[in-house]
């Protein structure tokens, strides 16, 4: 059954981004300074990992368009890396994400009595993936690092109604597919050695969605006939999102085997 669609347009004052992505960029670079200034010292030490498994939780902070109407979002992210040269300068990343920007949610009177109630939560989300380089200073405990990905992000809105008696019945109200671009920066710092160590790692984002189809809070009106009035919002619906978790790398070489000559079979 199709659903009608709201005719309503938002207008909206453009809000730059530029400027604060400069400022991540110059951080990113000041550190990666720091950081090979660092691995000059200690190189020979030891040999970075050739791989990472990262695991974050996220905070959103909507820009431009999308953040006039948006507030703060929050969510988690899954990736990892694998070194392409044998110092793991060069690496290439692989990632995947969601962030709730939005929620609602309606009570109501049950068939029976309004002493048993029914809920319907509806929550606005993204869902993210990408794929694309980075580079990294790999020596020393500092680990800085800078990179992009291409991917997608998809934008969802969904329904759930739950009641004493019924679970689990949920719905789509609305959707959206952008192709997303991502430029990232961070450091990652070495708590634990060994040829699995273990890193915090900070680190911002900035998605790049372009114009996008998506809907926030209030946005689906019910009507007394029981149907739906949708208002999509088209909009650029870009957005940052600043990262904190850990990293767990594999494949280091413990610093007393890095330089060491290897002897030949007997």
């Amino acid at each position: 059954m199709a659903r009608p669609v709201g005719q309503r347009v938002d207008r909206f004052d453009p809000i730059e981004g530029g400027l604060e992505m400069r400022r991540w960029v110059s951080l990113g670079a000041l550190l990666a300074l720091l950081g090979a200034a660092e691995g000059a010292e200690a190189q020979g030490e030891a040999r970075g990992p050739k791989g990472f498994l990262d695991i974050t939780f996220i905070a959103a902070d909507p820009v431009g368009e999308f953040g006039q109407l948006v507030d703060e979002g929050f969510g988690a992210e899954i990736g990892g890396g694998y070194a392409l040269d044998p110092d793991g300068v060069v690496s290439l990343r692989a990632d995947f994400g969601f962030i709730n920007y939005g929620h609602e949610r309606l009570q109501f009177c049950s068939a029976f009595s309004c002493r048993v109630g029914s809920d319907i939560s509806t929550w606005n989300n993204i869902v993210f993936a990408g794929i694309g380089p980075e580079l990294s200073v790999p020596a020393g405990p500092i680990r800085p690092y800078v990179g992009g990905t291409v991917g997608v992000g998809y934008f969802f809105t969904t329904s759930r109604y739950d009641d004493d008696y019924d679970y689990g019945y949920s719905t789509t109200n609305f959707d959206d597919v952008a192709f997303q671009l991502r430029g990232l920066g961070g450091v990652k710092l070495r708590i634990s050695g060994g040829r699995t160590p273990v890193y915090l790692d900070f680190g911002a984002e900035y998605h790049h969605n372009g114009v996008t189809d998506w809907l926030r809070e209030g946005d689906i009106e019910d009507q007394p006939d029981g149907s739906i009035v949708i208002y999509p919002n088209r909009s650029d619906a870009n957005l940052w999102t600043i990262r904190a978790g850990i990293s767990i790398g594999f494949g280091a070489r413990p610093a007393e085997h890095v330089g060491r000559p290897r002897r030949g079979r007997r």
